[in-house]
């Protein structure tokens, strides 16, 4: 590129003033210095920008091209400046956050609220879009923070554990094995089993189930953490859902939780995002708050 910023602002202000002195004190710099850099620029393009009319300088048609680019470059470079240097004044802009599961947006609103009151300027913005695959949307610098219970290994990224949580087996108060004192995860085999798509994704079919040899005897998709709850309340079958997600009807008795082996049906929450963002304050504010109020699993009161 032949061109640089300041060959445009000379063209720019030799345009509007048609006077190399003129446009000199404008940009702070002699008549000879300003005439050594318009034939400069003239030299680099091989055509003539500028041609003598009486005492004036006036564009000639590559001129007239120069300087209709010349403005809108230096209108948006302007502009930009501008929107730094007022971020840079205060904590402001965007956090774009998603998480691996949709189910995580319910608990999100309190943490939300308490983010905002220390950072009010910052926009907190849910990608929900962003949930299927979120490390792509971060590598891409489309989303700023995932939430991961998926292991992730990347050197591009940086990694900040901030909770763990329990996933348990849930079954209608009707189902055969609800009442038992321990369940054996190859009880399960004889079951229609109900997950969220993709099921190649599904960690607790594949991760904990299939190496057990529970093979479900059905598999069925569905997207809804609620469809999933009715669809379990009737008795059609059973989920692994998290804790958390169904506290309320296992308090109510709506859903039992099978009393199966705990090994494996605990995930590690992580915090996951590019590692030049990983000591912005905004970033670890944010992070402190999901450790602290995040859905983890309750500590001992002997360990607070």
């Amino acid at each position: 590129m032949d061109l640089e910023i300041r060959h445009l602002r000379l063209v720019s202000a030799v345009a509007d003033l048609g006077s190399l002195t003129r446009a000199g004190d404008r940009l702070h710099l002699t008549q000879s210095a300003l005439s050594h850099q318009l034939r400069d620029i003239e030299d680099r393009l091989g055509a003539m920008l500028f041609q003598r009319a009486g005492k004036r300088l006036v564009l000639t048609h590559a001129g007239e091209r120069l300087l209709d680019s010349a403005r809108t470059i230096l209108a948006r470079l302007d502009e930009t400046e501008e929107t730094i240097r007022t971020l840079g004044k205060a904590p402001g802009g965007v956090l774009r956050f998603a998480t691996e599961c949709h189910t995580c947006f319910y608990w999100l609103p309190p943490l939300l609220v308490a983010f905002r009151e220390r950072f009010p300027s910052m926009e907190l913005r849910i990608e929900v879009e962003a949930s299927h695959h979120p490390i792509e949307h971060v590598l891409e610098g489309a989303i700023d923070l995932a939430l991961m219970c998926t292991p992730v290994r990347d050197r591009r990224l940086a990694m900040r554990p901030v909770f763990r949580d329990q996933v348990v087996v849930v079954a209608s108060p009707r189902h055969r094995l609800a009442g038992r004192r321990r369940v054996a995860l190859t009880d399960l085999h004889a079951e229609t089993f109900y997950i969220f798509p993709p099921r190649h994704e599904s960690l607790f079919l594949n991760q904990v189930l299939i190496p057990a040899g529970a093979v479900p005897a059905r598999v069925e998709e569905v997207k809804l953490t609620e469809a999933i709850t009715e669809l379990v309340k009737a008795n059609l079958g059973v989920s692994a859902l998290a804790r958390w997600a169904v506290e309320p009807l296992l308090a109510s008795g709506e859903l039992v939780a099978l009393p199966i082996p705990e090994r494996g049906l605990q995930r590690q929450w992580t915090a996951v995002m590019l590692k030049h963002m990983a000591n912005a304050a905004h970033i670890g504010e944010f992070i402190r708050l999901l450790a602290a109020q995040g859905p983890g699993i309750q500590r001992k009161k002997s360990e607070v």
